[in-house]
């Protein structure tokens, strides 16, 4: 789905990850889960673009809901798969501690946890190979995408901001829809580590320029992430 020039999305409101397609190539944030392979070579074709134009996937945090392609992408193009250093783990375990589920509604939550399941999320390959990262690294990727500390939901939660794209990628820093309630609009997202930190880090958004704030769950926020930041508070 194109989002606006350079901009596209894979998957829908209940797991999405980002496609920024440039001269130079192509940078993915996030891999959604791993049946969004096939959303992946669908846009690709829509684009004209293959495998080979992607340069590199950042990964917002290690969760299995957003590393889904990201082993098999390694496999079939070598391209470098990024994610902060105090994630690194979870990215290549899966090992994370259990947090409280917090408000859920029935239908909301089996519809994403059945969505898991059609995108074979039972299938997760953890990535074997990554390049850890940190706050403010400036990649060498299309897009030069910055690097945003954003720890709470997880200790390596990040922030991509690609002014190319005039676009921010926010993982689970926030939601726009919860998966568990099927409540819209920006708020804090479900499944968070430290809930304190995670509004904590919200600060780091408010100064980013960026038309687009592009989170893991939920609809695209058009506007910017210090509105968007006023509004999950507000919530």
């Amino acid at each position: 789905m194109k989002l606006a020039p350079h901009l596209h999305r894979l998957g829908n409101d209940i797991v999405a990850s980002y496609l920024i397609d440039l001269p130079e190539g192509i940078t993915l944030v996030d891999a959604g889960l791993p049946g969004h392979w096939t959303d992946l070579q669908d846009e690709l074709a829509l684009i004209g673009r293959s495998l080979s134009d992607i340069r590199g996937l950042i990964l917002t945090h290690g969760d299995s809901d957003h590393i889904g392609f990201a082993q098999r992408l390694l496999q079939e193009t070598g391209a470098p798969i990024f994610v902060h250093a105090a994630d690194a783990h979870r990215a290549r375990t899966g090992e994370k501690p259990k947090t409280p589920m917090g408000p859920a509604r029935l239908r909301p939550t089996l519809g994403f946890f059945a969505y898991g399941l059609r995108k074979r999320g039972m299938r997760t390959q953890y990535v074997q190979d990554v390049v850890e990262i940190s706050d403010g690294d400036v990649l060498d990727l299309p897009g030069a995408p910055v690097i945003i500390g954003m720890p709470g939901h997880s200790p390596g939660s990040i922030a991509v901001h690609i002014p190319a794209a005039d676009a921010v990628c926010v993982g689970d820093a926030l939601t726009t829809r919860h998966v568990l309630t099927g409540r819209e609009g920006a708020q804090p997202a479900p499944f968070t580590d430290e809930p304190a930190v995670a509004d904590a880090s919200l600060d780091r958004l408010a100064d980013v320029s960026a038309s687009w704030v592009l989170p893991g769950h939920g609809a695209p926020w058009r506007g910017s992430p210090a509105d968007v930041v006023a509004v999950v508070r507000a919530a």
